[in-house]
């Protein structure tokens, strides 16, 4: 293991996209979410899924040069066309319009199509919610997860992110997709030659599957069967109809060819000072009822705990994922 400091794994990812053919905008974006998820004890979506994107931008996937266009067709709406490039770098542009619009009107909303994967979805209702918004977001990408009665893919892992502000805690942040496992998971398991749970996929056959391998050329299953397929619909509709970018069958594959998937993002930002007095605390006393006299487990707890402990002591990373991100880099 290699321990690094925030500022360290920062400096690291933002020197390989820029050497991987990353603008300095996308590549200042895409880090700090990266470097984000990591300290959330969110690998899956760190480091490791950062060589993802390293290798996106040396195969065309992702637009080095890409700059997201953005459009007001209603105070209230924000649309972003990404360009070809990254998801994040259009939502830090339109960040504080959109923060602004919710304070002003209520309720703000911002749309976009025609960027690579999202990442961790929980970074952009977390930072909604750190100004003091309640937020949803949706997102959509190629099709790993079959939809009620098929064993076919028919939309992406389509994951789902709520947040909201509380007063004497972190935010409350929901952060989970709409398949049984996320498919960087199972890909995972694949390169380790560990089996899977069942529940978790089919066989490119249609039948059940606990190898990772068969999993990856069939079908992720929902969560909770037709009714997480149900939300992964809802998802798809909200990320890809509205935004009018590729639905999941539609999207070419996130880790090769040159072309990209084309996913699109939804975010909704609600302002509850609008809706009355004093919503942090009320939220606040609620959510420590139920962790005191029920012991309930919240939401975005145990990220923030990490958060902490990862800025005081910095990050353990693998040696070998440290050495791949730095390879993309011209040697001295």
């Amino acid at each position: 293991m290699v321990m690094l400091t925030l500022a360290e794994a920062e400096r690291l990812c933002i020197d390989a996209a820029l050497a991987a053919g990353a603008s300095a905008p996308a590549a200042e974006s895409i880090a700090r979410a990266t470097v984000a998820a990591e300290a959330d004890g969110q690998a899956s979506v760190g480091l490791s899924h950062f060589i993802d994107y390293l290798e996106a931008w040396k195969a065309g996937r992702i637009r080095g040069d890409a700059a997201p266009a953005l459009t007001r067709p209603a105070p209230t709406i924000i649309l972003s066309d990404a360009d070809g490039g990254t998801a994040h770098l259009g939502f830090d542009v339109a960040f504080d319009d959109l923060v602004v619009a919710a304070e002003t009107f209520g309720v703000a909303i911002f749309s976009q199509r025609n960027a690579f994967t999202s990442g961790a979805l929980g970074w952009y209702t977390s930072r909604l919610a750190e100004q003091g918004l309640v937020a949803l977001a949706a997102t959509s990408g190629p099709a790993f997860l079959a939809g009620s009665g098929t064993t076919k893919p028919v939309f992406c892992t389509n994951p789902l992110s709520f947040a909201a502000p509380r007063h004497g805690g972190p935010p409350l942040l929901v952060d989970q997709s709409s398949s049984a496992t996320a498919y960087v998971n199972i890909r995972a398991a694949a390169e380790r030659g560990e089996t899977i749970p069942e529940g978790w996929a089919l066989g490119p056959d249609g039948r059940p599957t606990t190898d990772p391998a068969q999993a990856m050329r069939g079908a992720l299953l929902a969560f909770g069967g037709s009714r997480g397929a149900n939300i992964a619909l809802m998802v798809e509709v909200l990320a890809a109809g509205l935004s009018g970018t590729n639905w999941s069958v539609d999207s070419p594959p996130y880790s090769e060819g040159s072309e990209s998937p084309g996913s699109g993002l939804f975010v909704l930002a609600i302002d509850p000072k609008l809706f009355g007095d004093g919503f942090p605390e009320r939220l606040g006393a609620h959510l420590g009822r139920l962790e005191d006299e029920f012991g309930m487990h919240l939401p975005g707890e145990a990220k923030a705990a990490r958060r902490i402990s990862s800025v005081r002591d910095g990050l353990a990373v693998d040696a070998a994922i440290v050495a791949r991100i730095a390879a993309f880099m011209p040697g001295p």
